[in-house]
C-alpha cells in the first residue's frame, strides 16, 4: 500500500524529518527500459514496541523485472532548539555491535511479481525514544554494491533495461523505536474555542485521520491529515463554529475515536 497523498506529519518537530519525504516516494533516477522493477514497501511509518527488538519489513515488486534494492539507515537526532540532523548509526562501545538500528540483509534481490523481507534489528539502550530514516533504493547492481550476482548476470540485467523509458523509484520510511518503559499519558484541554492535546508520556502518540467537517453540509470537509505528537509536545486547533472535528487517538495498541463539535 502506497502512502496516501493527503496524510501528513505536521508536528513542528517532524517538519524537518519529513521534508522531501512526506509522500513516501523518492524519485531517484531514470533508466532506459520498456519494463522494469516497481517496488512498494507498504506503510511509511513503522513502530518498534517496547517489548520487541526486531521488525520484519517486506518489499514488494509489482514490476516486470527483478529489483535490486539497497536498504540505508540513518538516525534522526534533534537538538534543543527543535532542529534535526541525520547521522550514521555508530558502533557500540564494545565495537562488536551497533548502537541503533540495522537492516539484515541490507541488500535485497526481489523477483518480478515477488516479495522479499529485511529485518530491522535494534541494538543498544532503550532509555529514550529514538527515530530512524530507512530508505529502500532500487539500483542497477555494480561490483561495489555487494549483491550476490555474477558479472554475466549483472551485464544481462543492464542489457534487459535497454529500450524505452523507465523510472526506478525508491521509498523511504520513518522508524520509531519506543523506550523500554514506554508510558502513555495524554492530557486533554477542551475549551470553548480551542482543543489541546498534550503528550506527557515518553513515547510518540498519533492523531490519525484528522478531519474537519461542516455540521450542516456532509460534503464540506477538509483534508484528512495524520499527526505524530512527540513526548512533551502538543497538538491543538482552534474550533470554528458549525464544524465537527473527528480523529483517532492512537496510544500504542490502543485506538480511540474522538469527535468534537463546535455549535
Amino acid at each position: 500500500m502506497s502512502f496516501p497523498v493527503r496524510i501528513f506529519a505536521t508536528v513542528p518537530e517532524f517538519s524537518t524529518m519529513n521534508r522531501g519525504f512526506l509522500l513516501g516516494v523518492l524519485s531517484l533516477f531514470c533508466l532506459t527500459a520498456e519494463a522494469g522493477p516497481q517496488i512498494n514497501v507498504g506503510t511509511v511509518y513503522d513502530y518498534l514496541d517496547a517489548d520487541k527488538s526486531t521488525y520484519l519489513k517486506r518489499v514488494f515488486n509489482s514490476g516486470d523485472a527483478t529489483a535490486f534494492v539497497k536498504v540505508n539507515v540513518l538516525e534522526i537526532v534533534y537538538a534543543a532548539d527543535g532542529t534535526s540532523q541525520e547521522i550514521a548509526v555508530e558502533n557500540a562501545a564494545d565495537g562488536a555491535s551497533r548502537n541503533g538500528l540495522m537492516a539484515s540483509p541490507a541488500r535485497l534481490i526481489v523477483p518480478a511479481q515477488g516479495m522479499q523481507g529485511t529485518r530491522l534489528l535494534y541494538m543498544g539502550e532503550r532509555d529514550r525514544e529514538r527515530y530512524f530514516r530507512v530508505r529502500f533504493v532500487p539500483v542497477v547492481p555494480e561490483k561495489e554494491d555487494e549483491f550476490v550476482v555474477t558479472n554475466e548476470e549483472r551485464e544481462d540485467y543492464k542489457n534487459s533495461l535497454s529500450a524505452g523509458v523507465n523510472v526506478m523509484t525508491g521509498f523511504g520510511t520513518i522508524f520509531f523505536v519506543r523506550p523500554k518503559d514506554a508510558r502513555f499519558d495524554t492530557v486533554v484541554n477542551d475549551s470553548a474555542n480551542r482543543y489541546e492535546l498534550r503528550n506527557n508520556g515518553n513515547t510518540v502518540i498519533i492523531v490519525d485521520e484528522f478531519k474537519s467537517c461542516s455540521l450542516t453540509k456532509d460534503s464540506d470537509c477538509g483534508a484528512t491529515t495524520k499527526h505524530h505528537v512527540l513526548a512533551g509536545k502538543t497538538f491543538n486547533f482552534d474550533k470554528e463554529k458549525g464544524r465537527e472535528y473527528r480523529f483517532f487517538l492512537i496510544e500504542g495498541a490502543e485506538k480511540k475515536a474522538v469527535t468534537i463539535a463546535s455549535r
